[in-house]
């Protein structure tokens, strides 16, 4: 039997994964050891690999098959545009994309007027503008705190993911429009899905019970 790699997205992500596989009966007791400088922790019983990795390669591991499963966040799964299957939404990690900026920003969306949107996600920001609400916009892309753009006068609006919003309120900016519901999902490689048919099944069934008991 061959082993079955799962790449897990770094972080809190990671930490509540390997509760659910530790609930499946799939855990691993390597990755418990915060000294260990390992890159791939295998559990030798149930012929699994799990490796930890930046958000945004799960889906390209996922896809090349470098690994069969990925457990990764919706936001990464749009943004990348991979090829794999979206498998199970794990009900954990829940925000959503969304439109933000001053209130009177509201009224250039409502009028479809030229704007510039700062974000992290341009695939996202330019699905949504151009394809969905065919509005064009000239789309700037960040690596830090979206939030100051429009206070600088970088861009109108941003796009990003809101939580509770409370850094938005600070800083005087609100949700203007909603794009999508995000949270953590599990994705399969096509490929594996159907020659480990079988043993992928099962993990989702079982994933799936501990979620919905």
């Amino acid at each position: 039997m061959r082993y079955l790699t799962v790449a897990l997205a770094k972080g809190r992500l990671a930490k509540k994964a390997m509760e659910i596989f530790e609930n499946i009966g799939m855990p691993c007791d390597e990755m418990k050891d915060k000294e260990s400088r390992k890159l791939i922790f295998t559990n030798e019983d149930k012929r699994i690999k799990y490796f930890l990795s930046k958000p945004s390669d799960v889906p390209t591991f996922v896809e090349y098959g470098a690994a069969d499963i990925g457990i990764v966040g919706k936001d990464t799964i749009l943004e990348e545009g991979r090829k794999l299957f979206e498998v199970l939404d794990l009900k954990t990690g829940n925000c959503k994309m969304c439109v933000c900026g001053p209130k009177e920003a509201a009224e250039k969306l409502r009028h479809h007027e030229l704007i510039r949107v700062a974000t992290k996600y341009p695939g996202i920001a330019t699905d949504y503008f151009f394809n969905k609400k065919r509005q064009t916009v000239e789309i700037i892309k960040l690596n830090g705190s979206v939030e100051l753009a429009p206070l600088v006068g970088l861009s109108e609006v941003i796009v990003d993911i809101v939580e509770t919003g409370a850094t938005l309120k600070e800083n005087g900016l609100e949700v203007l429009e909603e794009i999508v519901p995000l949270s953590a999902r599990m994705i399969v490689n096509q490929v594996s899905m159907k020659m480990e048919n079988e043993r992928i099944t099962k993990i989702i069934k079982d994933v799936r019970k501990v979620i919905e008991g």
